[in-house]
């Protein structure tokens, strides 16, 4: 790894990260085997049990260096290590490397373990003190480059983020795409914000958000912004095929208003509100792109079909619908629909027809 004959049987990588759902993540190396990377999840065993690590030991201390014999049984009280000298371990050394201050990551662990009798010589040792600012200062690079997309997708989702770091940054850059556009609404959520606390409200938005996040992802489709109580996502269409991106958009309101049910069951037989989901499903050509002020820029969706997604939206309590289809949407997908009338739109000069799925009739 280091150098021809160089006695590692084990190396690790450790960091800490700012994606909301991982604490940290780790590169493993074991001599014959492949780097595995792990993400440790916020509230996961993992994250318990850091202060029962080497490396919380040395931060606590404000050490940067550890180093544990554990042929003659040094640090057996940590699991890990325990676990590298019923393996075979003899020696493990630990190095903190702390990242500038301008970045919230504040640093990574390297650790090496060696099977070899004896362990690591000191020759060795220094060798791995004279690499190690560099590895640390490659390591900042990758985390901050990791962290940077990871961050920009995690709030603008992973197609939009890939565009973004591909250089549509300015505004106005963009183009028109044709879509499947599902827009999903909480139903009288306003209503419950007289009664319950805020802490409370946003439990209830996260739980629902969840839900229609998960769906649309594994439908292949992205959210594009949250609005108050909506929800946005697209699922651009191919050329050749639209009725692909219409019956991902189905498969993913059909999936998200079960999901939405069960949710709803579990939280009503604890005493609390029964939510429920409106959802307008659309196909049209709009504009993707960097949308907004000079300094302040959304990258989004916007456009007439859009807007009528917006508006028919407003239909689903009129008609009693939690699932209702735009004209283009159910020619599209081309399965059995039931014609529910012609509306007017606010803003939009034609009439709409509005379509629901024909079993959902029964």
């Amino acid at each position: 790894m280091i150098a021809d004959g160089f006695p590692i049987w084990r190396a690790s990588i450790r960091m800490p990260s700012l994606h909301p759902m991982y604490r940290g993540v780790a590169a493993n190396f074991t001599r014959g085997g492949e780097t595995v990377l792990e993400n440790a999840e916020h509230g996961s065993a993992t994250e318990r049990d850091f202060e029962k690590t080497p490396i919380f030991y040395l931060l606590s201390r404000g050490e940067r260096t550890g180093r544990w014999n554990l042929a003659s049984g040094e640090g057996l009280h940590y699991t890990e290590l325990n676990e590298f000298a019923r393996s075979g371990g003899t020696d493990h050394v630990i190095s903190l490397f702390e990242f500038p201050k301008e970045v919230a990551l504040r640093g990574l662990g390297f650790s090496l373990t060696s099977d070899a009798p004896g362990g690591f010589s000191d020759d060795q040792l220094t060798v791995v003190a004279a690499l190690f600012p560099a590895l640390g200062l490659a390591a900042y690079r990758v985390a901050v480059s990791k962290t940077a997309s990871d961050i920009l997708a995690v709030y603008t989702g992973a197609r939009t983020s890939a565009r973004i770091l591909a250089g549509e940054t300015r505004r106005g850059m963009g183009g028109s795409i044709d879509a499947a556009i599902l827009l999903a609404d909480l139903r009288n959520f306003t209503a419950l914000t007289e009664v319950y606390q805020p802490a409370e409200i946003v439990g209830f938005l996260n739980e629902h958000f969840e839900l229609i996040g998960r769906h649309v992802e594994e439908n292949s489709g992205e959210i594009l912004k949250f609005m108050g109580d909506s929800v946005l996502a697209i699922f651009p269409t191919e050329a050749e095929d639209p009725q692909k991106a219409c019956r991902a958009a189905l498969a993913s309101a059909q999936n998200l208003l079960k999901a939405n049910e069960e949710l709803n069951r579990g939280r009503t037989r604890n005493g609390g509100p029964d939510i429920g989901i409106d959802v307008v499903l659309h196909l049209g050509e709009v504009f993707y792109g960097n949308v907004g002020a000079h300094d302040r820029l959304d990258f989004t969706v916007i456009g007439r079909a859009v807007n009528e997604a917006s508006r028919l939206e407003k239909l689903c309590g009129m008609l009693e619908q939690d699932l209702l289809l735009s004209e283009s949407f159910a020619a599209t997908l081309a399965v059995a629909c039931e014609y529910l009338g012609s509306f007017e739109l606010r803003g939009v000069s034609k009439k709409a027809d509005v379509f629901r799925l024909a079993d959902a009739a029964s």
